[in-house]
């Protein structure tokens, strides 16, 4: 009770009816906790947001738990190439298991010419950035084609700003911000546990590490090492 707008880590909550989607008996709790943000928001932007038609191209920036979920969702969709995006190199390697043909890392500096250099000089059609980083949200846009859709998962700092040439939105070029993929939960987790049962969506594969809640925060300082995909905590569990 009295959490705010979020109620994550919560031994109990009370929350509003119009919250809460009915699931079957047998769906395994971790699948579940996916399904509440990180799956709905990365397969949201890639049908709802971006609407990624079969064959075209995308670049997603960042790939932890939300920006796995775009790369399997464009994989889905028939999207390619999919470029991953990433710092760490762990990351990109679950992103190449989970559906991204091309990986660059950012540890080196821009990636805007080696993307123009898979896809072409015209850029890709679709660029998702979910870091909410100011250089990879500016990069986004620019790699992006004069017609093709940038979308921002991520936010920004507060206070910082993007610096971004406005005149393509003029002439077919389109910049949008999601919130939580425009998800529909009621009717679109229904459809996400069909295709997990059908082994077309990968989650529990997702999942690298479970902790109990007394170890939370080892488990928040370990997704910030970059060393592990998605973490869920157990709330029954001990240590």
């Amino acid at each position: 009770m009295n959490a705010g707008w979020v109620t994550t880590f919560n031994e109990s909550a009370v929350v509003s009816e119009n919250r809460v989607t009915r699931v079957d008996d047998d769906l395994p709790f971790e699948v579940a906790a996916l399904l509440g943000c990180a799956v709905t928001t990365g397969l949201g932007v890639v049908t709802n947001d971006a609407r990624v038609r079969i064959g075209e191209s995308i670049a997603v920036y960042g790939v932890g738990g939300v920006g796995l979920c775009v790369v399997q969702g464009a994989a889905l969709a028939g999207a390619w190439p999919i470029v991953a995006i990433d710092r760490d190199a762990a990351k990109l390697a679950m992103a190449a298991q989970f559906g991204a043909t091309h990986t660059l890392s950012t540890a080196a500096g821009p990636t805007a010419a080696s993307i123009r250099a898979i896809v072409g000089p015209g850029g890709v059609d679709v660029a998702v950035d979910t870091t909410g980083h100011v250089p990879l949200i500016e990069e986004a846009y620019e790699v992006t084609s004069p017609r093709g859709r940038t979308v921002l998962v991520g936010v920004p700092r507060a206070g910082e700003k993007a610096r971004l040439y406005t005149l393509p939105l003029y002439f077919g070029k389109t910049l949008h911000g999601s919130h939580g993929g425009q998800a529909e939960p009621a009717t679109d987790i229904p459809r996400y546990v069909n295709l997990w049962r059908q082994g077309r969506l990968r989650l529990q594969e997702m999942i690298t590490h479970t902790f109990p809640l007394e170890q939370i925060n080892e488990a928040i300082a370990l997704l910030r090492t970059g060393g592990a995909g998605r973490c869920v905590i157990e709330m029954n569990r001990r240590p």
